[in-house]
């Protein structure tokens, strides 16, 4: 039996909460909104709420924008690394490998070595 604290895309967290679990200003959240990158589901009150997967998404950005990318930039990566897992996992459930140079849990160079 699976419950919604199980499921990565329930919307368990609120703005502020949400915001202290990863380090982050609401404000920051919000301009991730606004970028395109996540859009939080919405209480019956109105207020934000956020899944753990948005949670991770957003961390992501954070750490690319610490690197130097820009906004912009970096919630475009984050949204092709984000569809690579998927692609990824749907090879898988369908039968097929992946190879060492396709683990996802190997860190991607952000920034060049020069």
């Amino acid at each position: 039996m699976s419950s919604a604290f199980e499921d990565a895309d329930y919307p368990a967290y609120t703005m502020g909460r949400a915001a202290d679990m990863i380090g982050v200003t609401p404000a920051f959240l919000r301009s991730l909104g606004a970028a395109g990158l996540i859009e939080p589901e919405r209480s019956d009150g109105g207020h934000r709420r956020y899944s753990r997967h948005q949670l991770q998404l957003a961390l992501r950005v954070r750490q690319l924008l610490d690197e130097g990318i820009l906004l912009t930039a970096a919630c475009r990566i984050v949204t092709l690394e984000d569809r690579l897992a998927i692609a990824h996992r749907r090879i898988i459930e369908l039968g097929g490998v992946l190879t060492p140079e396709d683990d996802l849990d190997r860190p991607t160079p952000t920034v060049s070595a020069a």
